[in-house]
């Protein structure tokens, strides 16, 4: 069973000025204010994302010592090093840094540290590398935040820092020359959720305005951003909504050889940001995953097609093997679970130590959709254990990891999503704290999984013109999530049927008040002998199009339906 939830701000004379004033039905309304948009200045910026409206990135902390530091290092005729994370806002990010250096200025090298030799983040092995190869300046993406060790061993080496980063800092900031990240205490810019690569376009962009160039030069990097946004699952407000509504035109413009190639043969005219999560990005974790980074790297800044095209095969050989690893790995992860009698926990956390590394975030996610509960899934990376941590809408992961920080060696992450490495010793001592502190703080009912709606629609309401308008609340992700109706006093018309593999899925018409809608709801097939035989039943769906034959036609995709 899954609990539905109303999510919506009441505020009923608001609602019905904010319609007037835009002239929209009151349903639109009330979305527009679910989403914080109250005027019609708001609903304008909101419908219409422009670049003007981006801030000023002079006002992150620490902006002008990282342009400053970079123009010293190219006067001066430094090597400048590139360091990204390994997944896909890591090298979106390198990729991005690398090509705007390199159009000016010829001593940069990008860097991506090996998943299983080096781990996550800023490895001694990079700083090692860099002073091999006479490197002054680094420039890391999309990790450095706790580096704080490792910014002062490579001072000692006489290498410079400069940091780009969007996780959640600790307890100290590390002492580079520049600690970008909109996260910390002390920094003022206006907006908190940026991803990796989206700090590294506000550094780029900064260069741009120290140059007095023009910022329209940088905008072709916005595909890059976007696909980090979707991969890296922030929130798609505010500046994430304006960078991701225009990397999107360019992706759909197939205006970068490495990413057309990565679409292949997919003709889709225009690719959403689901596309974009879930047809690019695990492509392109694929090569950190069970290769190596550098090859994403490789591929997204390519300029030669025929090169794109044997690139992508590779990474798409990677993928296939990818998915191989992870469903193995879930099904024996599963039946460690029971083996354990660890079903009715509060937490799954599971270990094999030949589970590959590259497929373990993976598996958590699938082990937190099967249990619905906080979940850490462990290998054994060199002498120690490497988990990637998941979470369960609502609760803190990494609030709950710090309370575990006595046996663990390092970790960082968001609220979400997490990584952390721990002496194997401390792996039974770490599983029953973690069980404990979550037991002890999540609400209980953050444990079933919740179906969120905005609001009540009849289905006499529901029409193309609605369609046109809920199109424009795209790009869709957190934050700003497709909009969910709910409809009660419902039936299903007699041809109501199951389709699919093992008919896993409902395909049925959806009938109110003699008003019948086209519908389907996947994974809900089991339930169609429960419904045909209720009276009444109630729903709740998004709205979309469906087009077949050439002909379109209006569709609610069912989330979930029981009886009334």
């Amino acid at each position: 069973m899954k609990r539905w939830t109303l999510h919506q701000t009441q505020n009923p004379k608001l609602c019905e000025k904010l319609a007037q004033e835009l002239g929209v039905q009151a349903e639109i309304a009330q979305l527009l204010i679910n989403r914080g948009i109250s005027t019609f200045n708001q609903a304008k910026s909101f419908f219409r994302p422009d670049l003007t409206q981006l801030h000023d990135p002079f006002l992150m902390q620490d902006m002008l010592n990282a342009v400053e530091r970079i123009e010293l290092a190219i006067s001066k005729n430094e090597n400048i090093l590139v360091y990204g994370d390994y997944d896909v806002d890591g090298t979106t990010s390198v990729t991005l840094m690398y090509e705007y250096l390199t159009e000016t200025y010829p001593n940069v090298t990008a860097y991506i540290p090996d998943r299983y030799k080096e781990g996550y983040g800023v490895s001694y092995q990079g700083i090692d590398y860099a002073s091999d190869n006479s490197i002054t300046l680094i420039i890391a993406l999309d990790c450095g935040i706790k580096a704080v060790d490792k910014v002062k061993y490579a001072k000692e080496k006489g290498i410079d820092f400069i940091i780009c980063d969007h996780h959640r800092p600790g307890k100290n900031i590390p002492n580079a020359v520049a600690v970008l990240d909109p996260k910390r205490n002390d920094c003022q810019y206006p907006y908190k959720e940026l991803c990796g690569c989206g700090v590294g376009f506000k550094l780029i962009q900064a260069l741009q305005k120290q140059r007095q160039l023009s910022e329209r030069k940088i905008y072709k990097y916005l595909d890059l951003v976007a696909i980090a946004i979707g991969s890296d699952i922030v929130p798609i407000t505010g500046e994430n909504r304006i960078l991701c509504f225009y990397g999107l035109m360019l992706v759909n413009a197939r205006k970068r050889i490495g990413i057309k190639a990565l679409l292949g043969q997919n003709d889709k005219k225009n690719f959403s940001i689901t596309d974009l999560v879930f047809g690019v990005g695990p492509r392109i974790n694929a090569a950190g995953r069970m290769k190596h980074g550098l090859h994403a790297v490789e591929l997204l800044g390519e300029k030669d097609e025929e090169k794109a095209r044997e690139q992508a095969l590779k990474i798409e050989e990677y993928n296939t093997n990818r998915q191989t690893e992870d469903r193995q790995t879930t099904i024996e992860a599963l039946a460690q679970i029971e083996a354990n009698k660890e079903t009715n926990n509060f937490t799954s956390v599971v270990y094999q130590d030949n589970w590959h590394k590259g497929v373990i975030g993976i598996v958590a996610s699938r082990l937190t959709e099967t249990y619905y509960r906080p979940t850490l899934v462990f290998t054994k990376s060199g002498d120690k254990l490497a988990a990637s941590a998941r979470s369960v809408s609502g609760f803190d992961v990494y609030n709950a990891l710090e309370q575990c920080d006595e046996f663990i060696e390092q970790f960082g992450g968001h609220k979400y999503a997490a990584g952390l490495t721990l002496k194997q010793d401390n792996y039974q001592n770490f599983k029953q704290k973690f069980e404990a502190v979550v037991k002890s703080t999540i609400d209980k009912n953050l444990l079933t999984p919740e179906i969120n709606f905005e609001q009540e629609i009849k289905l006499n309401a529901i029409n193309f013109k609605l369609i046109r308008i809920l199109k424009q609340f795209a790009p869709f992700g957190p934050g700003n999530m497709k909009p969910t109706f709910y409809a009660k006093n419902l039936k299903l018309d007699q041809y109501a049927k199951t389709v699919g593999a093992e008919h896993k899925h409902l395909k049925c018409k959806l009938i109110q008040d003699e008003i019948a809608i086209d519908a389907i709801g996947f994974n809900l097939g089991a339930q169609l002998s429960r419904l045909k035989a209720a009276n009444q039943i109630e729903a709740v769906f998004t709205v979309e199009e469906n087009e077949w034959n050439n002909q379109v036609s209006i569709q609610l995709n069912i989330k979930d339906m029981r009886p009334q």
